[in-house]
């Protein structure tokens, strides 16, 4: 089976494009993750957005605060922040604000490493985005920014926030 002929096959009702929006959100991010995982080089893309949101940050987030931003789990990030951590990329150290929680603090190694390689980044997220006209971004970054609001709704019926 290729991907047109699901699309073909998922078309023909708002319950099954539904269903194919679903899937079609698992199957680019795997790709996705398979396409970076292969290009970054020494991280995972997993990895590489961690170290984006601690360089982002006007303060050093904690696990907690990382792991809400990124929908995963404190441990996640965690297991991350140790990898990174003994490539260099970051220091582990308790929170200024609350002793009981960790932060994630970068390092130079870290500034570098963005100055050198996000410029490939970019140049494969302009390649990633070239089949789209301006409006088109505009759209799907509107619709993409409600999907979070939809995922809040599931949340609040099923009881599970985010960490």
């Amino acid at each position: 089976m290729e991907i047109n002929d699901l699309i073909q096959k998922f078309s023909d009702s708002t319950e099954n494009q539904c269903k194919a929006l679903f899937s079609t959100l698992f199957i680019a991010e795997n790709r996705l993750q398979t396409i970076f995982d292969n290009t970054i080089p020494e991280l995972s893309l997993k990895q590489f957005m961690l170290l984006t949101m601690v360089r982002q940050s006007k303060n050093h987030p904690t696990f907690t605060q990382l792991g809400r931003l990124l929908g995963c789990s404190r441990q996640n990030i965690k297991k991350l922040a140790l990898a990174l951590e003994k490539k260099g990329f970051v220091t582990i150290a308790p929170c200024q604000q609350d002793a009981r929680a960790s932060s994630i603090y970068p390092t130079s190694k870290l500034n570098d490493y963005f100055e050198n390689v996000f410029t490939t980044y970019q140049e494969d997220l302009r390649f990633l985005f070239e089949v789209y006209s301006k409006e088109e971004i505009a759209q799907l970054f509107r619709l993409m920014m409600k999907l979070y609001k939809g995922i809040e709704n599931l949340e609040s019926k099923t009881g599970k926030k985010e960490n």
